[in-house]
């Protein structure tokens, strides 16, 4: 079966959508990761269990009050409003919220991993040589915490291609605007349109099995240099 141009607008704003979410939660994740790899705050146990909440909940739960939020009775919809802002129900803006909470975890988390992985010997050592707090986060931490920001950003991309729930209770199906590949698959399936929901299903199998493949190939060159290095 060929592609209809409902199912390339659906492909592309999924790209659209994956790699903005990507983009922007790799910027705010850094800092978040960052204070949750190096505190000893009471807050780092509260905090490390709402980044990963969106783990365990129902992504239907989290788009429902994201909705009840964000619809202009709500309290930040309703703040927006007043302001004379557009509503974010059922908008592409609204989508890309929920999108970046929705895969927030599978940002975070590989990123701190990356952070508690380097330890505090490279940057006493780079403390000793007079560098700077702010020089040693960008040259020496972020350098070598490169592997958790390639997982952080394959799993963020991936995840937030194949999300559902969160899409459809927060965006909707508004054609060019907020129906991703899952609900164009879903109006195929509803259609009785089993070959156009075949053909997209496939390729969502294929670019699922291209990202594991990549993200085990990345992570095995890496544990290949770990061992390499302590050879050495």
């Amino acid at each position: 079966m060929h592609l209809t141009s409902e199912d390339i607008d659906a492909i592309w704003l999924t790209l659209k959508l994956a790699s903005l979410v990507t983009f922007l939660l790799i910027i705010i994740s850094t800092p978040l990761a960052w204070w949750l790899a190096r505190t000893q705050s009471w807050l780092k146990g509260p905090i490390n269990a709402i980044v990963a909440m969106p783990l365990v909940l129902p992504p239907t739960v989290l788009g429902f009050y994201l909705l009840l939020f964000l619809s202009p009775q709500g309290a930040i919809g309703s703040i927006m409003s007043n302001m004379g802002l557009p509503p974010l129900p059922f908008s592409f803006t609204g989508l890309v919220i929920a999108s970046m909470l929705y895969s927030l975890p599978f940002v975070v988390q590989p990123i701190q991993n990356a952070f508690l992985a380097i330890g505090k010997g490279p940057l006493e050592a780079a403390a000793t040589l007079r560098s700077s707090p702010l020089n040693r986060f960008f040259y020496v931490a972020i350098p070598l915490a490169r592997p958790g920001y390639i997982s952080a950003a394959i799993l963020g991309f991936a995840h937030t291609v194949g999300e559902f729930g969160v899409v459809l209770m927060i965006g909707g199906n508004i054609a060019s605007e907020t129906r991703v590949i899952s609900i164009q698959i879903y109006d195929h399936v509803e259609a009785l349109e089993y070959g156009q929901a075949h053909t997209l299903s496939l390729l969502m199998v294929a670019f699922a099995f291209i990202v594991l493949a990549f993200l085990y190939g990345v992570q095995k060159h890496q544990k290949s240099k770990a061992v390499s290095g302590g050879l050495l």
